[in-house]
């Protein structure tokens, strides 16, 4: 791909192919179907485009019944990746005032109410995974939960959420190169937590990705009032720190981001795009909104741009009809009581690589728009839109 393509026009091919083949009966009430969904909501929102905005609709319809019920949630599973779609409601609910999203939203905010915690005050991942706190999870549910207690909540629920946050990274982050460990089991009892500290083993990138995008998009709701100002402080310190965590594993050869972060060009390690994207995204974004010193700001865009770059001319490529494709994105990787999910290196690398898969296109979508933004604005998104037609009335 030419590197001199606008992020407008790569989002707006990415998103156009997501919506000629995700049709409403495909729509799951899963983490990553929210995450491509949020993501072409923003880019509807951000550009004004109306048919975005009603096909993300329409596909929540296909599982929010107009009692509010959510068709497929189970809210005694008790996990964290059912709250991740749950973020377009705010929106919907908003926009339409209609009563079934804000019933959804509160079936969602229960499931918080009641989710099992460590004894230290975190959300369990999920029920079947007892103790333990995954980076993933303050992803899934942080800034919905954020959300939440700016629109309709109290102090306590940012107090509650905000001290997860720190807790977290308290936990997992290592001393000596910054880095965040994927999860972490407080009894210590997993196969794969460390006996002395509780940790998995690795740093896999797209766990930390998850973090680093929590944090930002969380910020964006934090109230800017004096009872806040200590919360903002500590959680831009941990921007800080992640910032540079992230700079120094890019790999200075691809200026892409490797499967697990700290083992490099190790054999059977390989460049991934769904974590590269989210680092983009989190660099671009804590630059544009000054989450870091103005100091730092010029070095987390130079990566940042240098990354994008990579995505695109590495990872982005063109089909015969013309469609754009994304590759190089892991399937999945969890860690579980099983010797199969073991957090060893072995275990992160084997699993399936990807075209295509929404963890890496909504995460891409998100990285272009900051790209845009960050660019001087989103003109340049409709040389080629084909919804609007340059009507943005």
């Amino acid at each position: 791909m030419d590197i001199k393509e606008e992020p407008g026009r790569i989002s707006d091919s990415l998103a156009r192919s997501v919506m000629r083949r995700y049709q409403p009966r495909d729509f799951r009430w899963h983490y990553e179907d929210g995450l491509v969904l949020q993501s072409i909501y923003k880019l509807g929102r951000t550009h004004d485009c109306r048919d975005y905005l009603d096909w993300v609709q329409s596909m929540m319809d296909a599982r929010i019944r107009e009692d509010g019920s959510i068709d497929s949630y189970r809210e005694e599973d008790y996990n964290l990746d059912q709250i991740n779609p749950g973020k377009l409601l705010f929106e919907l609910y908003q926009g339409t005032g209609e009563l079934k999203y804000r019933i959804a939203l509160e079936t969602l905010r229960g499931q918080l109410r009641n989710q099992p915690r460590t004894a230290s005050g975190g959300f369990w991942h999920k029920k079947i995974y007892p103790h333990q706190m995954w980076l993933d999870g303050l992803y899934m549910q942080g800034p919905f939960y954020a959300r939440y207690a700016r629109e309709f909540g109290s102090s306590e629920d940012w107090n509650d959420l905000l001290s997860q946050l720190v807790l977290v990274e308290k936990h997992t982050r290592d001393p000596r190169t910054g880095l965040l460990h994927h999860a972490w089991d407080e009894s210590r009892k997993q196969l794969w937590a460390k006996p002395g500290t509780g940790c998995s083993p690795h740093f896999w990138g797209r766990a930390m990705g998850w973090y680093c995008m929590a944090l930002v998009d969380i910020l964006d709701f934090l109230p800017s009032t004096e009872d806040y100002n200590h919360w903002r402080i500590t959680l831009t310190d941990i921007t800080l720190r992640l910032s540079r965590a992230v700079r120094g594993v890019q790999d200075p050869a691809s200026s892409l981001w490797f499967q697990i972060l700290d083992q490099g060009a190790r054999e059977r390690n390989y460049l991934e795009s769904s974590a590269s994207a989210m680092f983009v995204y989190f660099l671009f974004k804590a630059a544009r909104k000054a989450y870091l010193p103005p100091e730092e700001i010029p070095l987390a865009l130079e990566v940042a741009w240098s990354g994008y770059h990579a995505l695109v001319q590495r990872m982005i490529s063109r089909d015969e009809s013309g469609e754009l494709h994304l590759g190089g994105i892991c399937s999945v990787a969890g860690l579980g009581g099983t010797p199969y999910r073991d957090g060893s290196f072995d275990y992160y690398v084997r699993e399936p690589v990807v075209q295509d898969d929404f963890k890496g296109i909504g995460s891409f979508i998100l990285a272009a728009l900051e790209a845009e933004l960050c660019e001087g604005g989103s003109q340049f998104f409709f040389w080629n839109c084909r919804c609007c037609s340059g009507n943005r009335g």
